[in-house]
């Protein structure tokens, strides 16, 4: 299990989204990871994860995406968190209102640590307590909670 926390920093966290379509909520998100020092160009990591998104949505189902692309854009793995109070269409395989996004930005040569954090954030999402408790979460530490459960 691989500690989620260490790839998500207290800027790169936004609990209301302002954006209401799936382009404009991908380019929100890309903001807020461009926010680490880690990424080196947004507009590349922004083409990166809008030519991801147009190969298969990434709106997982349950109110939750997981927006993500590998590039050289980024010098390593990097996790921004949005949440939208009133769920923006993106298009998931439910059909449903996404809720609860992750980007996941990491570098072209992280081969398989990008899957382990996507892994990791799906395992977790797949609980409606997780989720709920996104839902509800006022500050950084309410998402570390989730993102790093002790076990």
């Amino acid at each position: 299990m691989i500690k989620l926390a260490k790839f998500l920093e207290e800027e790169l966290v936004e609990f209301n989204l302002k954006s209401k379509d799936k382009d404009s909520v991908i380019k929100e998100l890309v903001g807020l990871a461009s926010r680490s020092k880690l990424v080196k160009d947004e507009d590349q990591l922004l083409k990166a994860v809008i030519e991801r998104e147009e190969l298969v949505t990434t709106g997982v189902g349950y109110g939750v995406a997981f927006p993500h692309a590998k590039t050289r854009s980024v010098r390593g793995i990097v996790i921004a968190f949005g949440k939208s109070i009133d769920g923006i269409d993106f298009v998931a395989m439910d059909k449903k209102p996404v809720n609860l996004f992750f980007l996941i930005a990491a570098p072209e040569d992280a081969i398989g640590a990008h899957l382990n954090v996507m892994a990791e954030l799906s395992f977790l999402m797949k609980s409606e307590e997780n989720r709920q408790k996104l839902i509800e979460a006022k500050g950084f530490d309410d998402v570390i909670k989730v993102l790093s459960p002790e076990k």
